[in-house]
């Protein structure tokens, strides 16, 4: 049986990640007490139910008793219960940007402001994101690739690593992706936009993609970005970081960023972390002409 306690930052996804896990056959339960964890324990691990999995909603909401959860999870390993821990977290800017889209009183901030808040909650559950099996960054994440994640850990039961790789094509002159970690630019390689057949196309489509994948220095450029980051991302995991932002442009995001972005992505899947994409200048061209 798998006991999971689904913790994390108020407004970083942990209401979608219970929902998805009571999807999968888990039995959820939010926002138990924390003087209650160790009954439910003695019940989930009984032998007299046919419960498979659980999972348990435990975060800032449970105010001075939130102190007793450590006791209670030394309590829950002397006891042989096994748990995981499940952490959501998101950045602070995209966290008050939630919480003013929603409308929404931060727990720690009904009448303060919403920062005040985040910056509490996060020095008192602390010690739960230390503590954490698996730490899910929602920052730049979509719902349905949250409960992609959570399918890969609590379905698939593969080795999960705390480290999301997000690989995003730009345009140039649309800006440089607010929260990328590293920047590259390809607009030394030729320009599809200048062959009449390619233009209305993008770096989605394989005549694109054979146009600027056929110089080597294209190719050369993609093994020396994985090299590069082959050697950074266990580095940066090092210093505590679980997540990265690579950004690849070009004049409008269209061809040649697309086109490096994905070919990126492809060579990322082969190692042990979790990869996604967005192309995120892709129509714009086609929607200002249009």
């Amino acid at each position: 049986m798998r006991f999971v306690i689904v913790t994390g930052m108020s407004g970083a996804g942990k209401s979608t990640a219970l929902k998805t896990l009571e999807d999968m056959g888990y039995f959820c339960v939010d926002n138990l007490p924390v003087q209650l964890i160790m009954r439910f324990a003695q019940i989930a691990y009984g032998s007299d139910n046919d419960i498979d999995n659980v999972a348990i909603g435990v975060d800032i909401r449970s105010g001075v008793y939130l102190e007793q959860l450590s006791e209670c999870l030394t309590d829950l390993q002397k006891s042989e219960y096994h748990y995981e821990i499940l952490f959501l977290d998101s950045n602070d800017d995209v966290l008050i940007k939630r919480y003013k889209e929603t409308r929404r009183n931060h727990p720690l901030a009904r009448n303060g402001r919403v920062e005040d808040g985040i910056k509490k909650e996060r020095s008192q559950i602390a010690f739960l994101r230390k503590e954490a099996d698996y730490i899910i960054d929602t920052t730049s994440l979509l719902t349905r690739e949250l409960k992609a994640e959570l399918d890969k850990i609590f379905v698939g039961d593969k080795e999960y690593h705390n480290f999301i790789l997000s690989v995003v094509s730009f345009g140039f002159k649309y800006g440089i992706p607010r929260d990328a970690d590293l920047v590259f630019d390809v607009r030394f390689l030729p320009n599809p936009y200048y062959d009449p057949e390619l233009r209305t196309l993008t770096g989605n489509d394989e005549a694109v993609q054979e146009f600027v994948m056929q110089y080597d220095e294209a190719k050369e450029f993609l093994n020396k970005i994985v090299d590069l980051l082959e050697f950074l991302i266990p580095n940066y995991i090092n210093e505590g970081k679980n997540g990265l932002v690579i950004g690849i442009g070009c004049t409008g995001g269209k061809h040649r960023s697309v086109t490096l972005a994905n070919a990126l992505y492809q060579e990322l899947r082969e190692l042990p972390y979790s990869v996604r994409k967005e192309h995120r200048d892709i129509e714009k061209d086609t929607v200002r002409k249009g």
